[in-house]
């Protein structure tokens, strides 16, 4: 079995036995992989604290050839994610993080821009940036990197050019927005006002910095919440787990 290495976040850990952990690892050179750590439950263990949820480390692994799972062998702690004063919603914004990594994305299916995105995203609730900006930027961002960005200035269907105007017929079925005659008959449709298309369009945008110096109001974040919400439902074909947490990310 070949030793590889990786930098990785942990995205999720479950209890194997007395002294080990079964761990999901998002890595930049790798994509998802499930790993078993044995021993990681032990005080004076081999990884060295380093597996706690959201810890970005360095890590060694044998990669299995079957279906059974990676060996990590050694994992070396780069940094923790802890926010900083006593609010809740970057803490629970940092989970969300990793339950999408873990929700969108498939094992040995390596996305280098889309971890990247999610550690300058836990980074930046980890300093205190404006929780729901962030959010919405590593939603966008990542529906983006791996292809399932809705369409938000062109029918979603016939791909008729739509210029944001007024409100706009969105799909949610159908993966974006609706020209007039795409829209008849269909149902999960919801009309998003211009403003928060826009808004979308440039959260989403890599190579765009203009998002942080945007303002957005409250009822557009309600808004543009709400469309994400229902869109990553019918994607996901169920509800995150950490949806019910996302009222707390009003600021």
């Amino acid at each position: 079995m070949p030793s590889e290495k990786a930098t990785a976040l942990v995205i999720r850990t479950v209890e194997f036995s007395e002294t080990s952990l079964v761990v999901s690892l998002f890595t930049r050179e790798f994509g998802k992989i499930g790993a078993l750590a044995k021993g990681a439950r032990r005080l004076k263990g081999p990884f060295e604290s380093a597996l706690d949820l959201l810890a970005l480390c360095r890590i060694v692994f044998l990669r299995k050839t079957s279906d059974a799972l990676d060996l990590l062998t050694e994992a070396k702690l780069l940094r923790r994610f802890r926010p900083a004063g006593r609010d809740l919603g970057p803490l629970y914004a940092g989970y969300y993080v990793a339950e999408l990594l873990d929700a969108l994305t498939e094992e040995d299916d390596p996305h280098p821009e889309l971890f990247d995105l999610a550690e300058e995203t836990l980074q930046a609730l980890a300093a205190g940036e404006p929780v729901a900006k962030w959010v919405a930027r590593f939603e966008l961002g990542g529906l983006r990197w791996l292809g399932h960005l809705p369409s938000l200035d062109a029918c979603a269907e016939c791909g008729a050019p739509i210029t944001p105007v007024g409100r706009v017929p969105f799909g949610q079925v159908e993966g974006g927005v609706l020209c007039g005659r795409c829209r008849e008959g269909k149902r999960q449709i919801v009309l998003v006002s211009a403003g928060v298309l826009r808004a979308m369009a440039q959260l989403a945008d890599p190579d765009r910095l203009a998002w942080r110096r945007m303002e957005i109001d409250a009822r557009s974040l309600g808004e543009l919440r709400s469309v994400l919400n229902h869109y990553l439902v019918n994607l996901l074909g169920r509800k995150p787990r950490m949806h019910e947490y996302l009222g707390r990310l009003a600021t």
